[in-house]
């Protein structure tokens, strides 16, 4: 949450008066500072906050450190470059960190910028391209060894997942397991390391860089990640499960054990994906998207290998219905509330399980900034589709729902013609069309915009303008040129809209006809196919107000009309 602009300046002149220390550094910073220097000083002053169990660290532009003196800073003044800074850091630190927030605060007329940094994780050191800083009293410095074991002692005893395996032997790793973490942490490194120097590591290089095995020696996460689906017995009598069920017309189940890194590719194809069409209201071409995406799924069975909590020796559950998936891990939801998350601006001070969490952003999983509910939440709303519900309601397990299918088609629409919405309107939206309470400044909000109708409790998504007559040869386009398809469209067509006029059908089909036939023979090509379609008794013509229009199904003897039995084939 942002700070208040009375908080920062008592904060700027608490850390003024008690001047720099490990975990504080002020910088006379003009109009430009090394990026790499910064990402130095991240590094260092999150880690000495850890060791000291300080809350916040604190990096300071525009303050003098030799006369204590405000000075005016002009680093960065454009604000979209100035916050581009936190994505730099969260790229070159590992895990990724970055700062919870970069505060710009005017002291006497002079520009200072507060850079707030968390502590590093319980047991999980920050480095910045590959190395190790911490302070040593004012100055830059590398982290030393026993700083470095002081912050990975601290859950060795209570992170279940650091534990040291004593009986597991480099043979209980998965040979194609490891070969695709390589892949991955190339990836993820890609700014820092050269797949070619990745390549070249010895494996127990590799394998302690990616945070797997510690010295060599296999760790619990080792085997969740790339353990061999036959040691799991290594970790009894605690599970390393994932089931899938499927319920509904079908029903079916497996159960999937580690490697993670490959058992969740493989459960995702389990999943029944087909496309779902979206018929938007401005238009008569359908939207089509998948049922599930990939990215989402896998962003979720992530998070919940990730949060587990292993100790209590239970399975995640992946439970497949006809219209959702959800998703289920033990453990209380471990800082906070999942809607905490859902904006992107939450970051998380303290994880279960912080050497797992580690080693799956190495290779790259996940990302320890906070941002993987967020981007759940743009990715359903990209689509079109329900955002995802987080149910923490039963102690001691988290349960996550995707939905797989429309729950109101004019929430979809308003989401398709509607691209200036803020993810703030679509979460209201999405709890109108679930029928959940809103508070009344919120419609008020979603009235203003023309996105909502009724009365609470009854309010629903407002329906869109509908398609327009003259848009209608929009809605079917061309899928194989010959003729057995484009007499398949008439067939749509009149399907469709009950009915059509000759020009109806000349404007859908004559653009899409063979470019070498002129226009004359584009005329005739559409009537020979309803002259075919005539014939096989598909189609059939009225006479109405002075017009002939086209209607499925053969004609009926009750229905001619006068004239139209005789009407010649060359007038079709």
């Amino acid at each position: 949450m942002p700070r208040a602009l009375g908080e920062l300046e008592s904060i700027l002149h608490g850390l003024i008066d008690n001047w720099e220390n490990e975990v504080v550094e002020f910088k006379a910073v003009g109009d430009s500072y090394s990026t790499s220097d910064i990402g130095k000083y991240v590094s260092a002053l999150s880690n000495e906050a850890n060791l000291r169990c300080v809350d916040t660290a604190w990096l300071v532009f525009g303050v003098d450190n030799k006369t204590r003196e405000v000075v005016d800073s002009s680093y960065r003044r454009d604000q979209e470059r100035l916050h581009s800074l936190k994505k730099q850091v969260a790229d070159g630190s590992s895990p990724s960190l970055t700062f919870r927030e970069i505060h710009e605060i005017v002291v006497d007329g002079a520009r200072v910028l507060m850079l707030e940094i968390p502590p590093a994780p319980r047991g999980v050191p920050i480095s910045w391209n590959g190395h190790f800083y911490a302070r040593a009293n004012e100055s830059l410095a590398a982290l030393t060894d026993d700083k470095r074991d002081e912050i990975r002692n601290q859950t060795l005893t209570q992170d279940w997942t650091a534990a040291i395996v004593p009986d597991a032997e480099r043979r209980h790793l998965s040979n194609e397991a490891v070969e695709k973490a390589k892949a991955n942490f190339s990836i993820r490194h890609k700014s820092i390391f050269t797949a070619d120097e990745v390549k070249h590591w010895d494996e127990a290089t590799f394998l302690d860089r990616a945070g797997l095995t510690v010295d060599g020696q296999i760790t619990r996460t080792a085997l969740l990640l790339v353990g061999e689906t036959t040691s799991t017995h290594l970790l009894s009598p605690y599970l390393a499960q994932i089931v899938w069920k499927l319920v509904g017309p079908e029903q079916g189940n497996q159960i999937f054990t580690p490697p993670y890194l490959l058992a969740t590719t493989a459960l995702y194809n389990k999943i029944r994906n087909v496309q779902i069409r979206i018929l938007p209201s401005d238009s008569l071409i359908a939207v089509e998207v998948s049922k599930y995406d990939q990215g989402i799924v896998l962003e979720s069975l992530h998070n919940c290998i990730a949060h587990q909590d292993y100790r209590l020796g239970s399975r995640i559950v992946v439970t497949e219905s006809p219209d959702r998936l959800v998703l289920e891990n033990s453990g209380t939801f471990f800082e906070g509330h999942p809607d905490d998350y859902v904006m992107g601006h939450k970051t998380p001070r303290s994880y279960r399980n912080p050497f797992l969490m580690q080693a799956m952003t190495r290779l790259n999983m996940i990302d320890t900034l906070g941002y993987g509910i967020h981007r759940m939440y743009v990715g359903q709303a990209e689509r079109f589709f329900p955002l995802p519900d987080y149910d923490v309601s039963e102690p001691g397990t988290v349960r996550l729902t995707i939905h797989g299918a429309i729950v109101d088609p004019d929430y979809s629409r308003a989401l398709i013609q509607r691209t200036e919405l803020s993810l703030v309107d679509i979460r209201l939206l999405d709890r109108v069309q679930k029928r959940l309470p809103i508070d009344k400044t919120a419609v008020q909000r979603l009235r203003r915009q023309g996105l909502v109708e009724g009365r609470q409790p009854n309010l629903v998504v407002s329906p869109q303008i509908a398609a327009t007559t003259d848009r209608k040869a929009e809605y079917i386009r061309t899928r194989a040129q010959d003729d057995t398809h484009y007499q398949r469209l008439i067939l749509d067509f009149i399907q469709q809209f009950g009915s059509a006029t000759r020009v109806d059908l000349d404007k859908m089909l004559i653009p899409h006809l063979p470019a070498l036939l002129s226009e004359d023979q584009r005329r005739n090509k559409v009537r020979n196919y309803l002259q075919s379609l005539r014939r096989n008794s598909d189609i059939h013509r009225r006479y109405e107000n002075g017009g002939s229009r086209w209607f499925i199904g053969p004609e009926a003897s009750s229905l001619e009309q006068k004239g139209v039995g005789s009407e010649s084939d060359e007038t079709c």
